[in-house]
């Protein structure tokens, strides 16, 4: 770490402690040369990878527009905002933990169909439709026998 005072780069680590609020670490330093203090903060730094569209051009990952869709799906349907938020933090933790600096939209796409299969099927089939781009009534028969097998049989 170069010291901010006379640009040395030897320093010595006086003293390290954790923040108050637990995001950071806070370093107390010393310069070895002209032995002036300093303080330094470590940050975690989480970035998301860059979202690659259908047609090449790359962007950078929107959680609004993730959101969007899935409400979109979720419309009048019943199912709890922590339900919500929780999908979508499982989403994104897949995109962060996948290691990839880049994703195509298929990849989030699949992801997003994963949780609201989990969340609510009805929802599942409005995205399906919409993703998949359902062009006759046989595709949407098939999605929803798809979904139909996955239910439990109920007790009498």
């Amino acid at each position: 770490m170069k010291c901010p005072f006379c640009q040395h780069e030897d320093t010595q680590v006086l003293d390290t402690r954790v923040s108050e609020e637990g995001d950071s670490i806070r370093r107390r330093r010393r310069c070895g040369k002209c032995d002036k203090r300093f303080t330094t903060y470590e940050r975690i730094e989480l970035v998301m990878p860059y979202v690659v569209k259908k047609n090449g051009s790359r962007t950078e990952y929107a959680a609004a527009k993730l959101r969007g869709s899935l409400t979109l799906a979720l419309r009048k349907r019943p199912v709890a905002a922590p339900a919500v938020d929780a999908a979508i933090l499982s989403i994104e933790e897949k995109l962060l933990t996948s290691g990839q600096r880049e994703v195509d939209t298929g990849y989030i796409g699949e992801l997003v169909m994963q949780e609201l299969k989990r969340l609510d099927k009805i929802a599942y089939i409005r995205f399906a439709s919409v993703y998949k781009n359902f062009e006759d009534l046989a595709e949407f028969q098939d999605a929803i026998a798809e979904v139909g097998q996955e239910r439990k049989p109920r007790k009498a």
